[in-house]
């Protein structure tokens, strides 16, 4: 695998791969039953790059997940468009560095072949399995109604031997083979079952799911996609077939791991009258400035450019005019750009001439990498399956109706270009979305969708937990009040990693000590990590002689049972034991086990320290070894694994300290390393919050008025003034209180996702899932020789996540309460009354794990007023 996976794509690859496990052991098994289940994640959350990380697993195992690979296993990528099918094959052969070009098949009409072949990837679109098309022609159809049934039943084209329902029809008979049948945007094709469709013949997806015409049903069937209510419908009618659970990726963990755009900012008329051309002009001055701003941070990164990309939707049938004004607009305002930086993804696949005015057709899939395309004329081309994360800038030409065909188009335009978050710049970390034909109702409609309201989003727009849509925002920057004191205290504050369920410490160890040799920190440090681990098993291995001595004897001898059975009676009249010497398949087979319990790394580099490097005889001993060890551990005579993580976490932590300000001066992109491999982890890690640098802010309500502001925030307009739009009353009553206090030097409104500038504290869920939730407000107090930090946190007692969020808290703050003057949790009750709980008092912290619910500890003796 060529990428590192966040926290949640490993949480779910882990998952699907537990499904295909028990998929293929259904099968295989006594009776074959064929099964089904779903990966369900937002745009942009990576679902090709988990699919890669799981078909590699299929073909080839994975150690880290604990899974053999499948020789029989044949993947059969459904999609019912061909450009989407192609964009996959690109993203796999990108992501997986195992499956080579020669694996991913793309099945055109002149495919030809008895069966589908194990280890390979196969593409199909819907178009190539509809009646007349080549692939299937000649092949008999449920339909009697069919007005061409003369084509049916004619011999296939080019003296192909069998339709492509004859090759699935062998793959799937075929007792050495699995086909898995991966349905992606499994949405599609998936039609709602009514009366009426009982009556109707059923559409080619759910005939390929179900059989037909002598084709037996799919063995797995794997749907993909951001919403899969019809898929599971489907599914549940299909008859005979297992269900498994479906791999469902939470959309906040998406929005925290930065691989989406926090900020989205809408445009729109705020009165009645004709504005495209006007909005239009100032969308292409916004994707000047975008270039401009993007360019000064790659540039200052020594990162790779991104050069940023409007999107301009059009209506279905836009005039000459219509487009004449759209080229003159962009032009006029941006008169140094390129002839050819304007193209178009219309449906006609045509290029387009106005005037003296060219916009080239290109596929859809292509956009990303054409650097010199600015510009992109689209209408229905680019709403699923389109990936293009240089898009900073949408303007829309459509009317109202369109607000759910909005919505899921920007949910393809959410991903961030450098696939992480720029630290404290809310400015890059944003797009920007231009609206001319839309009120505020209608706005205000896809702004709620954007954000991962589920009354609105039933199109997997990518919303999740902390995203903004931001309608009149202005961009505050350090507010130059605040004393360098302040920030070197904010500088110094402990931050909590979200903790991954499924962490290794040996691969954490290893991810780091790559990390570390790369950026020249510590030359080596690779080997220096597989010594220390081999270290290790050479001191388990003198420690359990015994039991390593019994276990190579198991590894190098096969036991067995001879029975005599009567012929007469059947009774068993002899039953004798027996050894056999194993041979170098089954030590190898003992030899991968122990390889995936190890890791297959170190279990070749601790046999290579073993073996005598001038000795080829020594290495099958070696082997031996390594196999036994992997047997103590199966047997569960010595605690192999947990000695082995134990000393890799140890090593991981005794790095990280030492290198922790080296790390801090590295750029934002290798920062970004580091904070993944320390968040590779079942605890939360420390880590210290970014100083932030842009931080956009709405100032104006719904209705147009200016928000009130307060002074002395680290962040500021050129006024020193920070709005405090995303406040209740009660929010702003805290805040007033501490604002007052004679010795307050400054405060800060914690972002509300954890973002790399938000202080964060990992807490877990009614379900035991960690999370992070960021406490509203950071004050400042003292004077400059000693600045105290106070964490006050307003959050209400009656939400359901009150209770989990503040017993995270209350561990935060014992484990870190040193570094805070005050941490506090204000909750107002009914009547009006403040009450806080002050977790830097142990009988609170008690009060907090003991307590039945967030409630009654506000309303109890553990509060006190505020």
């Amino acid at each position: 695998m060529r990428y590192t996976l966040k926290d949640y794509q490993e949480d779910a690859v882990a998952d699907v791969l537990a499904n295909l496990r028990d998929a293929r052991e259904a099968w295989h098994s006594d009776r074959p039953r064929p099964s089904a289940f779903s990966l369900t994640a937002t745009t942009g959350a990576g679902k090709t790059v988990m699919a890669a990380v799981a078909i590699e697993a299929l073909f080839d195992g994975h150690p880290d997940y604990d899974f053999e690979a499948d020789p029989g296993a044949v993947v059969l990528w459904f999609t019912d468009d061909p450009s989407l099918n192609e964009q996959t094959r690109f993203k796999l052969m990108e992501a997986a560095d195992k499956i080579s070009h020669s694996r991913l098949v793309v099945i055109e009409n002149s495919f030809n072949q008895e069966k589908l072949e194990p280890g390979k990837v196969y593409f199909l679109n819907r178009q190539k399995l509809s009646k007349n098309a080549m692939l299937v022609r000649g092949a008999p159809d449920a339909d009697p109604d069919d007005t061409q049934q003369s084509l049916q039943y004619l011999p296939p084209p080019d003296n192909r031997a069998q339709t492509m329902w004859d090759i699935l029809r062998n793959t799937i008979e075929d007792p050495t083979l699995t086909l898995y049948l991966v349905l992606d945007e499994a949405h599609r094709g998936m039609k709602r079952q009514t009366k009426k469709d009982t009556e109707e013949k059923s559409t080619i997806v759910q005939r390929l799911v179900n059989g037909a015409n002598g084709v037996p049903p799919v063995p797995v069937v794997w749907g993909i996609s951001a919403t899969v209510e019809r898929f599971d419908e489907a599914m549940e009618k299909s008859a005979g077939r297992v269900k498994y659970p479906n791999v469902v990726v939470d959309p906040a963990r998406v929005q925290e791991s930065g691989l989406l755009k926090d900020d989205i900012r809408l445009d729109f008329p705020a009165e009645a009258g004709v504005f495209d051309t006007s909005l239009l002009r100032r969308a292409t001055r916004l994707l000047k400035e975008s270039t401009d701003l993007w360019r000064q941070y790659t540039e200052a990164q020594d990162e790779e450019a991104v050069t940023p990309l409007m999107v301009v939707q059009m209506p279905n049938k836009p005039s000459e005019d219509d487009l004449r004004n759209v080229f003159e607009s962009i032009y006029d305002e941006w008169p140094e750009l390129e002839a050819d930086a304007v193209a178009n993804v219309f449906g006609e696949h045509a290029d387009i001439e106005v005037g003296s005015y060219t916009a080239r057709y290109i596929y859809p899939q292509m956009v990303q990498d054409q650097a010199h395309i600015r510009v992109l004329l689209a209408k229905d081309a680019i709403s699923t399956g389109w990936d293009c994360p240089r898009a900073e800038v949408f303007v829309s030409f459509r009317n109202a109706k369109d607000v759910t065909y909005i919505t899921q188009l920007l949910g393809r335009m959410v991903r961030t270009p450098l696939a992480r978050r720029i630290p404290g710049n809310d400015l890059l970390n944003s797009v920007v979305c231009v609206l001319p034909k839309f009120d505020e109702n209608t706005a205000t409609e896809v702004a709620r969708a954007m954000t991962g309201d589920s009354r609105h989003d039933n199109l997997g727009s990518g919303g999740g937990e902390g995203r903004r849509v931001l309608t009149a925002p202005v961009d505050m920057t350090v507010n130059p009040a605040i004393s360098d004191a302040v920030w070197d205290a904010f500088d110094a504050l402990p931050s909590h990693t979200l903790p991954r369920k499924a962490a290794k410490a040996v691969s954490r160890l290893t991810s780091l000590a790559q990390a570390l040799s790369r950026d020249g920190l510590r030359k080596g440090a690779l080997a220096e990590a597989y010594g220390e681990l081999c270290k290790e098993l050479d001191a388990l291995c003198k420690r359990y002689p015994e039991k390593l001595k019994a276990a190579e004897k198991n590894v190098q001898e096969i036991s067995g049972i001879t029975r005599t059975v009567g012929v007469g009676d059947g009774a068993v009249a002899d039953e004798q034991t027996f050894t056999e010497a194993a041979d170098d398949r089954a030590i190898a087979a003992d030899y991968a086990v122990a390889g995936r319990l190890l890791g297959r790394e170190l279990a070749k580099r601790y046999a290579d320290h073993l073996a005598d490097p001038d000795d080829d005889d020594t290495l099958l001993d070696a082997h031996i070894t390594v196999a036994a060890i992997g047997k103590m551990e199966t047997l569960g005579t010595a605690p192999v694994v947990e000695r082995l993580e134990r000393e890799a976490d140890k090593l991981a932590r005794k790095w990280f300290d030492k290198y922790r300000v080296a790390i801090k001066d590295l750029s934002d992109e290798r920062r970004a390393v580091y904070a993944d491999i320390k968040g590779m982890s079942p605890d939360p890690q420390r880590v210290e919050p970014q100083r932030p640098h842009i931080r956009a802010e709405n100032t104006q309500d719904e209705k147009g008025n200016a928000l009130a502001t307060r002074p002395l925030h680290l962040m500021s307009d050129e006024n020193g003034q920070f709005p405090v739009a995303s406040l209740n009353q009660w929010e702003i009553n805290v805040l007033d209180a501490e604002l007052g206090r004679d010795d307050c030097l400054a405060w800060y409104r914690n972002p509300s996702r954890a973002s790399d500038d938000a202080l964060a504290v990992a807490w877990r869920d009614e379900a035991g899932n960690w999370r992070r939730m960021c406490p509203d407000f950071l004050f400042f107090h003292g004077n400059e020789n000693d600045v105290k930090v106070s964490i006050v946190d307003p959050h209400g007692h009656h939400l359901g996540d009150s209770l989990g969020k503040l017993r995270g808290l209350a561990a935060f703050a014992e484990e870190y309460g040193q570094s805070f003057h005050r941490i506090e949790a204000v909750a107002k009750l009914d009547d009006d009354t403040l009450r806080v709980l002050d977790l830097q008092d142990e009988t609170v912290r008690d009060a907090v794990k003991s307590a039945a619910d967030a409630k009654s500890l506000y309303h109890g003796h553990a509060a006190t007023d505020y």
